[in-house]
């Protein structure tokens, strides 16, 4: 529940958002992408929107990647900036750009990443919309396309299992997520003033930090919309990415504070409406599995005390949550014990990456 001042404070940022003349600022965070950043930020400009604002955060990269955003900056004049620091890493730069975002709405676009342009112009004409009717949503949901380099198939992510489109709807309207599915930050387009009502700073030098930019603003949203259209490009498949099985071994250790301060961010049952509760302990669980799998993945003793910490933690946090987290499937399988547990979520993770083609 927000208290009086944040009340006072949430009626005059939304009054700004929906009086800018910026309907949507995309926010790139943007290391050592030389290679990639030309297709994103071209994707970004096909609208021709004069209500598009472009924030390119060149985070310290050591290649050609902010000569070619200044290149597009003084191309673009009026709709495209970039802001040069040394590296913060990805949420370190996601807070830069948010600090620089005048639009309405934000949405965060990896430089590796694109987005459609046919369906930008179905989105954008949604969020003027909103913006007119002046009782603009909080959040829009659109799906995301993986990308796999070298690959033809592209494999859509879509809700309409769980939220009718075009519909303004509120958490008690959304339906039950499958197993594996849930919202991440390619789906997501939040209105700028619950990103400030949330007072979400992400931790600097972190990687995974998009699991708490999806989760951190979801108490101080109330209305949803979703626009069933393939809006963003979600490139996989290159090496070194974050999200390679032996690169998120080795970053584990982040994984954990990632779910550390996700566990933290977690209401109470009774302090936010029952559907976004169930929401939101659906996709701490994933999180608790993701990262339990990737301790037991690196078959370091250590890291088995570490999963273990891992629950004591939650439980130590609420008893209610904890239970409702450790109820549900995923989490029951990750805890079976000892040697024959782990076996299990060894087995489980093969089938499971070669059924997605992940990596």
């Amino acid at each position: 529940m927000m208290n009086r001042q944040d009340a006072v404070m949430a009626t005059a940022v939304d009054h700004y958002v929906t009086h800018t003349r910026i309907t949507l600022s995309f926010i790139v965070p943007a290391y050592n992408v030389a290679e990639y950043i030309g297709r994103c930020v071209s994707s970004l400009l096909s609208s021709h929107a004069a209500d598009v604002e472009i924030v390119i955060v060149d985070d310290g990269s050591t290649d050609e990647t902010g000569i070619i955003a200044d290149q597009y900056a003084l191309a673009n004049p009026g709709l495209l900036k970039v802001i040069h620091q040394s590296n913060q890493g990805h949420g370190g730069a996601i807070n830069t750009g948010l600090a620089h975002a005048t639009g309405a709405y934000v949405k965060i676009i990896d430089a590796d990443d694109w987005v459609d342009p046919s369906s930008l112009i179905t989105v954008l004409s949604v969020l003027r919309e909103q913006l007119r009717q002046g009782s603009a949503v909080d959040l829009v949901v659109t799906n995301y396309v993986y990308e796999k380099q070298n690959k033809h198939f592209k494999h859509v992510v879509r809700y309409d299992n769980v939220m009718p489109a075009g519909r303004k709807l509120s958490w008690d309207d959304i339906g039950s997520f499958r197993t594996n599915q849930y919202l991440i930050m390619h789906s997501l387009i939040f209105k700028t003033s619950v990103i400030q009502r949330s007072r979400m700073q992400l931790p600097h030098h972190t990687f995974y930090v998009d699991f708490i930019f999806s989760y951190q603003p979801l108490p101080s949203t109330t209305t949803l919309l979703y626009v069933d259209t393939n809006l963003y490009r979600y490139f996989t498949g290159r090496q070194g990415q974050s999200v390679e099985t032996k690169t998120m071994v080795s970053r584990v250790n982040q994984l954990m504070r990632v779910n550390q301060i996700m566990t933290r961010l977690t209401p109470e049952p009774d302090s936010v409406p029952m559907g976004l509760y169930r929401y939101m302990i659906h996709y701490l669980s994933i999180n608790c599995v993701i990262t339990s799998t990737f301790l037991i993945l690196s078959k370091e003793r250590e890291n088995y005390r570490i999963k273990q910490h891992l629950w004591q933690q939650l439980e130590s946090r609420s008893p209610a949550i904890a239970e409702d987290v450790r109820s549900t499937t995923l989490c029951r399988l990750i805890n079976i014990p000892g040697r024959t547990g782990r076996l299990v979520v060894r087995c489980g993770y093969r089938i499971a990456e070669a059924a997605i083609g992940f990596n």
